[in-house]
């Protein structure tokens, strides 16, 4: 830009926060002349105390409320003739939004847009700077030697990202369609003095201080830029300045750190061993392994980053000593997966994390606006008595995921293994952080889509299934016979041979069942099978009696794929039909040779005598409870408005690939609109048998005439309501 910028009338929004408050006091130092507005609600991460440096200068204004409140924001514009916003104001912890995604749409998005709106209505502003982040693009990959730039596509995997992507959606479209001054900004992580000890290397430095264990999330691998928050503000006082409307620009460092080098470099600061006080707990849900950014745009603009890691690293130290107590008792906010449910200005709750940390009842002695209330952690179990605690591996499989819901059904305490099989020292970071008193090992290859693909990916079966280090106590789920013969030389292994696996859910695509519903030719050979919702109980019973050694694990008898699929037409669908292949087309279909598959289950009948037949089995617990439900099981699928050029066509090709599941009952959005109510009659009209239910709230471009032709059917349904509220869609979900 040839000239720079000069604003004379800025609202900062989030300035009691940690970011904003540099940059406050950085403009209020360097600037007179300006006047600076302060709208802050004083959330949980927020402290007046940050603004003390501004609070006496003539040219700051501190105002106390929220940013989603339209009127109060077109108000404070307009008497304080507003000229520019630097909006900071967020919810920012990410794993506070894996517990509350809502709040975070309400804060990041919802307040965006009430912002955009006055600065639309009121047509007096002349720079709008929204803070965004570096999460926006996703995560980079390990080995990319270039980072995104301005122009990358976003690409969100948290909700905290996601509502920050969707914000910056509105500001993009707010300054298109109605020429907006506005200009974004994307950084990397922030550290320094006044930081909420939520995030990490305040939390860490807190611990370290009291001689506590650094809580590092999996296994510290991933990998983030660091930027000292003087230099940050600066980058905001550049942009303020020389920033052109409508671009972005990153904030960004090429100097990254592993996680787990961070704690141990601060560790080090305080003479602390790491081998003894970095700890590894449970991983978020899901984990970003880097952060990559191309900072060059800004960098041509005259910023540079001054503060070494070292450097900035010491300064925070230093400033967290001599001011302990800056946020009072902070001890629910150290827990490794703090959740917190706020009530601005008033209170913080901290729900403790999965760990069993003690619970905390505390308050904030040094702030009088806030005070905190830490919950004790929920579903942990007594230290009174003995506990079990399981440790599973497969949560993305089959038996996995079921036996996650048992433990979940029956109490039990669990985490799911996050280490690779094939590496040890991950396996044993998960014991040591976990210490569970049995391992169900439910993972490895076992065919896709069945057995024959093991024949031929001999080398990837034997590396998952073979040659993954062995545990010296627990459950597995063997699928090889080399296993078995490396598993005897452990005495606390109780090894589980499971024969066709089959469930009560016929939606699961790897049910035994439901494959062999949906070839068009099927074998038909006579086998044991395992029944998992009867058999997967007796499981952790066999855990809990610390049961060893071999076990043929299915229930008595045998059953053919033929009677299967008699009693599949005869429970699920009577007009299923299927086709046997011939002795000489079977030979050519199966890569292996294949016996009758019978084992021998007389040693489980014995430990448990209620164990009931296969036949018996299978009606009781998967065919009987699906003839009651299955034909009442929602298929869900909810049908946004779109623009396709052949549409119609595109809708029948969609419902023919429904219709091989056979959904049941589904769920149309808006079908008293315009393109929704053609696919509503259509389906209605080809497909009688289906059950429609029409959610509409009836705008301005709905009318109920566009049903009419489906009206009159006893499948239809049509309910007047909003799919945005939760409850109310959760009950229509499940009625």
């Amino acid at each position: 830009m040839d000239t720079e910028y000069k604003p004379k009338n800025i609202l900062l929004t989030g300035a009691a926060g940690f970011i904003a408050s540099h940059v406050c006091n950085r403009l209020i130092r360097n600037y007179p002349d300006y006047n600076i507005v302060v709208l802050d609600k004083l959330d949980y991460c927020s402290n007046l105390k940050n603004l003390h440096p501004s609070m006496s200068s003539p040219n700051f204004k501190f105002i106390k409320g929220d940013k989603g409140s339209a009127d109060f924001v077109n108000f404070i514009l307009l008497t304080e003739n507003i000229d520019t916003i630097m909006h900071f104001a967020a919810q920012t912890h990410v794993d506070n939004s894996f517990g509350n995604s809502f709040g975070f749409t309400k804060n990041n998005i919802y307040g965006t847009h009430v912002l955009l709106e006055a600065c639309k209505v009121t047509g007096q502003i002349k720079r709008f700077v929204h803070v965004s982040t570096d999460e926006v693009y996703g995560e980079t990959n390990e080995g990319a030697v270039v980072g995104n730039h301005e122009a990358s596509q976003l690409l969100p995997t948290n909700p905290y990202s996601a509502t920050k992507a969707g914000a910056e959606m509105l500001v993009m479209a707010y300054g298109r369609s109605y020429g907006l001054p506005v200009i974004t900004t994307r950084g990397h992580n922030v550290y320094g003095r006044n930081q909420f000890p939520e995030k990490m290397i305040p939390k860490f430095i807190l611990l370290a201080m009291q001689g506590k264990p650094l809580p590092v999330h999996g296994y510290g691998s991933s990998v983030r830029s660091y930027l000292y928050c003087e230099d940050v503000a600066e980058a905001f006082e550049v942009i303020l300045h020389r920033g052109e409307v409508g671009h972005v620009y990153n904030i960004g460092t090429k100097k990254e750190r592993r996680v787990v080098d961070v704690a141990k470099e601060i560790c080090h600061l305080f003479s602390l061993n790491p081998d003894t006080h970095v700890k590894f707990v449970k991983n978020r849900p899901f984990n970003d392994r880097r952060y990559f950014l191309d900072d060059q745009t800004l960098k041509n603009m005259g910023w540079s980053e001054r503060t070494s890691w070292k450097e900035g690293l010491r300064k925070t130290m230093g400033w967290y000593v001599k001011n302990p107590q800056w946020w009072g008792d902070v001890s629910g906010a150290l827990l490794p997966h703090p959740r917190m449910i706020m009530v601005p200005g008033i209170e913080r709750q901290f729900y403790g994390s999965e760990t069993g940390d003690s619970a905390y009842r505390l308050s904030a002695s040094d702030s009088d606006h806030s005070k905190m209330v830490a919950s004790a952690p929920r579903n942990i179990p007594s230290t009174d008595k003995p506990s079990l605690k399981f440790l599973i591996y497969g949560k993305t499989g089959y038996i996995g995921g079921l036996l996650g819901k048992i433990c979940e059904k029956q109490g039990i305490p669990y985490e799911y293994g996050r280490g690779r099989l094939q590496e040890r020292s991950q396996l044993m970071a998960d014991i040591l952080s976990v210490k569970p008193n049995h391992v169900f090992n439910a993972a490895g290859v076992t065919g896709r889509p069945n057995a024959d693909w093991c024949e031929s990916h001999k080398p990837e079966t034997i590396r998952t299934n073979v040659d993954a280090p062995k545990f010296p106590t627990g459950i597995s789920f063997p699928f090889v016979q080399q296993v078995e013969e490396l598993l005897k030389e452990y005495e606390n292994v109780c090894t589980l041979r499971v024969r066709m696996p089959i469930s009560s859910d016929l939606s699961n695509p790897r049910n035994f069942i439901t494959k062999i519903s949906r070839y068009n030719n099927v074998v038909d050979i006579p086998n044991s099978m395992t029944i998992l919702d009867e058999l997967l109980p007796i499981s952790v019973e066999m855990a809990k009696r610390n049961l060893r050694g071999i076990w043929n694990f299915t229930n008595p008898g045998v059953l053919s794929h033929n009677e299967i699929l008699e009693m599949y037409k005869n429970y699920i669908d009577p007009s299923f039909k299927w086709t046997n292949f011939t002795v000489e087309e079977q030979a050519k279909v199966l890569v292996a040779g294949r016996s009758n598959c019978e084992v021998d289950a007389s040693k489980l009948k014995k430990e448990f005598p209620e164990l009931l037949p296969v036949k018996e089995s299978l009606i009781k617990y998967v065919f009987e409870p699906n003839k009651k439900t299955f034909a009442g099981r929602a298929a869900i699928e909810v049908f946004h408005e779109v623009d396709l050029s052949n549409f119609m066509y595109c809708v029948e090709l969609f419902w023919l690939d429904m219709a091989n599941d056979r959904p049941r009952n589904i769920l149309i959005k808006r079908a008293a609109g315009f393109i929704a109510s053609h696919v509503a009659n259509r389906l209605m009209r080809y497909y009688p048998e289906h059950k429609i239910i029409v959610l509409e709230k009836l705008g301005y471009s709905s009318n109920l005439k566009n049903l009419h032709p489906s009206h009159s059917s006893p499948n239809f349904k049509f309910i007047k309501g909003d799919i945005c509220g939760a409850d109310f869609f959760n009950l229509i979900l499940l009625d």
